[in-house]
């Protein structure tokens, strides 16, 4: 299936699958475009913070959530981020067979926005939809340039950052599964299914955590191969860091089953 320009199958799966086109812009705006995501991953950082989309970003999060530390407020932009870019890439990839091209330069961000108004692609242009593609896209051309951005900006652990693209992703796939369950897509389950289990093969997140086939949270599942996958069930290796926000807690595929002491570093902390 071709790309159709306004990429209008992603929005019934939710804000975080859809992304704004050229196709769906309704007006010019009278101030200037937001930067694009590859401005956000310059690395060294520009020596001026306020202009520095990333560290605008960085600071919006840690105010939103009364982040006690810096690394915190990376994690969870980070993982925000990559939940937006995987969720349009393997729900194009499923739907469509295809991708647009998400190359860094062609994708406007507001550091400011959230979901799904943070995203604009200018340009539609597919490209394939094969794991190995998705993996060049989203884990090649973002979230290995945004870990090393991130980590010029404060110090975050490259473990970290890779247990929530591996999570992130397992998210979008719960997702998609969920949804093309209930409008009897059973097609783009299997599709989303497989792509999620090889994902995971992947040298940088195959240490992240296990995909299990058993369709729950709770306790131990018996890892899938890949092409094999018949649930979306995920357990991290590493934490987020989110229980230590204020009011924050244990997210439902966290490596931890409490909250362990603030004074105590856990995984890949």
């Amino acid at each position: 299936m071709d790309l159709d320009p306004a990429l209008a199958a992603l929005y019934p799966l939710g804000p975080f699958f859809a992304l704004r086109t050229a196709a769906t812009a309704t007006a010019a705006r009278s101030t200037a475009p937001p930067p694009t995501l590859a401005q956000a991953y310059r690395t060294p950082p520009p020596l001026d913070p306020d202009v520095d989309p990333l560290t605008l970003r960085l600071r919006k999060v840690a105010h939103a959530l009364r982040a006690p530390e810096a690394r915190i407020a990376a994690s969870v932009a980070q993982q925000g981020l990559a939940a937006r870019l995987w969720s349009v890439a393997l729900g194009c990839a499923a739907l469509y067979g295809a991708l647009p091209d998400l190359d860094a330069r062609l994708l406007r961000w507001d550091p400011e926005g959230s979901a799904p108004d943070d995203l604009f692609l200018t340009q539609a242009h597919a490209r394939p939809g094969d794991a190995a593609s998705l993996a060049a896209a989203v884990l090649d051309g973002h979230l290995e340039p945004l870990s090393a951005a991130l980590r010029a900006r404060c110090p975050v652990a490259p473990g970290l950052l890779r247990g929530n693209a591996a999570s992130a992703l397992a998210g979008a796939a719960r997702q998609l599964d969920g949804w093309a369950r209930a409008h009897g897509r059973d097609d783009v389950a299997a599709r989303g299914r497989a792509l999620t289990a090889e994902l995971l093969t992947h040298p940088l997140l195959a240490d992240a955590g296990t995909l299990t086939g058993t369709g729950t949270l709770t306790g131990a599942g018996t890892p899938t191969r890949a092409g094999t996958l018949t649930g979306t069930a995920f357990r991290r290796r590493s934490c987020c860091l989110y229980y230590r926000v204020p009011q924050g807690g244990l997210c439902g595929d966290c490596c931890f089953t409490r909250p362990p002491r603030s004074s105590v570093r856990g995984p890949s902390e």
